[in-house]
């Protein structure tokens, strides 16, 4: 790298431009260390990192207590593929089932396999202990939202930046209206003939989300929905 020519987060930002594909956009800034609640760059300006991965470093970067718990398990055993059972698993899910108060849990890598598997159990569900006919289940979605980047999960979005050029998109769902709208006719679930649906809404959507706050008026989902036979409500709690 010449240095004279150009600067170290200039030379990073370019390697990344010329190598990797397309799919983000970040922040112009090249981090190489974490504290706590601060980051360095590569040219060593310190910033207070108030995004935290999303919230998936909300306990701080490099917690030592955290990385001494990762030394100690990836010495013994660094990973098992669920081809094998070990001897951590069983005990946290007994721990973060009774932790927040439910019967099973099913692990996930990343927020967007976690909404593709809650989307196939409850269609399962409905059609195995429900009796919804064969291949009539729907999902219902909020507009303007954002669940993940797999081709069924854009398909729910309104946003042309995350499903344009992506077609054809995954059929059996339907948008309502989300915002502070009392108006049941505004959310009629056109050209939908079943009423065997299950109804998803994010979290993030109600209070918080990747791109700032939205806010519902009391009473939404009771409001917004008049279904005969809704199947259960799908509720995306995750923070990535």
């Amino acid at each position: 790298m010449n240095t004279t020519q150009k600067s170290l987060q200039d030379y990073y930002l370019d390697l990344e431009a010329k190598h990797g594909a397309h799919d983000y956009h970040p922040l112009p800034v090249v981090l190489a260390k974490g504290k706590g609640v601060f980051l360095w760059d590569v040219e060593g300006k310190k910033y207070y990192d108030f995004l935290s991965a999303y919230s998936a470093v909300n306990q701080g970067h490099c917690h030592p207590k955290i990385v001494g718990a990762m030394k100690e398990q990836a010495e013994p055993l660094t990973l098992t593929s669920r081809a094998f059972h070990n001897n951590k698993l069983g005990e946290y899910m007994k721990y973060i089932t009774e932790y927040f108060g439910f019967e099973k849990v099913l692990c996930m890598n990343t927020g967007a396999e976690g909404v593709e598997t809650a989307i196939k159990i409850t269609r399962k569900w409905g059609y195995q202990k429900k009796g919804v006919p064969e291949n009539q289940a729907q999902i219902i979605v909020c507009d303007n939202n954002f669940h993940g980047r797999t081709s069924t999960i854009i398909s729910f979005s309104t946003d042309p930046n995350s499903k344009g050029d992506f077609g054809p998109y995954a059929t059996a769902l339907s948008r309502i209206l989300y915002k502070a709208n009392q108006n049941r006719k505004q959310n009629k679930l056109k050209g939908v003939t079943t009423t065997y649906r299950a109804f998803k809404l994010k979290q993030e959507e109600v209070d918080k989300y990747e791109y700032g706050f939205r806010t519902h008026f009391s009473g939404y989902t009771s409001t917004s929905l008049e279904l005969q036979h809704t199947i259960s409500a799908i509720d995306d709690l995750r923070e990535d």
